[in-house]
């Protein structure tokens, strides 16, 4: 039991100290959304009518 209890123990500490790496998940974050920003500037509009006629065919309102 007592063995358990400690390797019980030093798992927990050990998921502790893994805090990550957090100036890592910033960047990609902020890459992420200047990526999303570049290609909806450059393909807004495209996606948008490529949205509508999907939603015209779905819906049964477009040709």
């Amino acid at each position: 039991m007592r063995s358990l209890l400690a390797r019980a123990h030093s798992r927990l500490v050990t998921l502790g100290d893994e805090r990550g790496d957090v100036p890592g998940w910033v960047l990609i974050t902020l890459m992420t959304a200047g990526l999303v920003i570049v290609v909806w500037s450059l393909a807004g509009q495209a996606l948008g009518d490529v949205f509508d006629q999907a939603i015209k065919r779905v819906t049964g309102f477009g040709g």
